[in-house]
């Protein structure tokens, strides 16, 4: 009988660290919004994870559409994101903007290019 129970704890063990192995890991992810989002819930990002930049969306539930700071998003802001991994991009699941400096080196010239695109568009407007 304590054979029996030795092999169902180990069992569950091997199950439990298999199950383990499946939850989804939460991300680090840098972002700067690529494009004007029209649609809240699905933003075009250039986005670095591990210092690798990719054009990509970053998908928000409903508790980040209703953040203030979701709703205020335009392009060109700097943001750093935590979040998992979908097919279609990253889903998110807190955000906080921050200064392009703080950018790791592979946003920087992306998010500094976009300033000064978006300032040249938008600075004629303002006489």
């Amino acid at each position: 009988m304590k054979g029996l129970c030795g092999v169902a704890v180990l069992l569950a063990f091997v199950i439990g660290a298999g199950l383990a192995g499946h939850a989804e890991e939460e991300l680090l992810i840098f972002a700067v919004v690529s494009e004007v989002p029209k649609d809240k819930s699905r933003v075009a990002v250039k986005a670095s994870v591990n210092d690798v930049a990719t054009d990509t969306k970053l998908l928000a539930s409903d508790a980040i559409l209703n953040n203030l700071i979701w709703k205020k998003l335009e392009i060109c802001h700097a943001m750093r994101v935590e979040g998992t991994k979908a097919p279609e991009g990253y889903r998110v699941v807190t955000v906080r903007i921050i200064d392009a400096s703080m950018l790791p080196m592979s946003l920087q010239s992306f998010a500094g290019d976009c300033l000064i695109k978006k300032a040249i568009e938008v600075a004629p407007l303002v006489d």
